[in-house]
C-alpha cells in the first residue's frame, strides 16, 4: 500500500511541477483542461469533473476571470445558474499547455512496455472498484 500512495505523490509532484512550469496552478490547469473542448459546463459539472471542491472553484474561476481565461455567462431562459467558457485568450492557452503537458507526463509513461501499461491499466481498475 505504501508503495501505490508513494507512486501517486511522485506522479503528482511531476506533474505539478510541470504545470507551474507553464504558468498555472494545478486547480487553473484542471479547469481549463476540463473546460477545454467544451461549449462551456455550470459551475457543478465543472467541480463534477474536476479534483476541486465547490467552495475552492470560485475563488480558481475568479482568478481564471482576472488573466481573461475564463468568463462566466448567463444563459438565455435560465438566470439560476451561469455558463463557465473559456475565452479566446483561455482556449489558446488549453490549446497550448494541454499537449505540451500530456507530451511530458507521456515521456515517462512511455518507459513502460505496453503489457506493462496493461497490467498497470487492470491493476488500477480493479483496485478503483475495491473502493467505489
Amino acid at each position: 500500500m505504501r508503495e501505490l500512495v508513494r507512486a501517486y505523490q511522485a506522479y503528482a509532484v511531476y506533474s505539478q511541477t510541470h504545470i507551474r512550469e507553464l504558468g498555472l496552478t494545478p486547480a487553473q490547469f484542471d479547469v481549463i483542461a476540463t473546460l477545454g473542448n467544451t461549449d462551456g459546463m455550470t459551475m457543478g459539472e465543472v467541480a463534477d469533473k474536476t479534483l476541486v471542491t465547490k467552495g475552492t472553484l470560485t475563488g480558481i474561476i475568479d482568478r481564471l476571470e482576472q488573466k481573461n481565461l475564463v468568463r462566466r455567462e448567463v444563459p438565455e431562459g435560465n438566470r439560476r445558474c451561469f455558463m463557465l467558457i473559456l475565452t479566446p485568450e483561455g482556449e489558446q492557452v488549453f490549446e497550448e499547455v494541454f499537449p505540451t503537458h500530456i507530451a511530458h507526463l507521456k515521456e515517462r509513461f512511455e518507459q513502460l512496455t505496453p503489457d506493462e501499461m496493461q497490467q498497470l491499466q487492470s491493476l488500477l481498475k480493479k483496485l478503483r472498484g475495491l473502493f467505489e
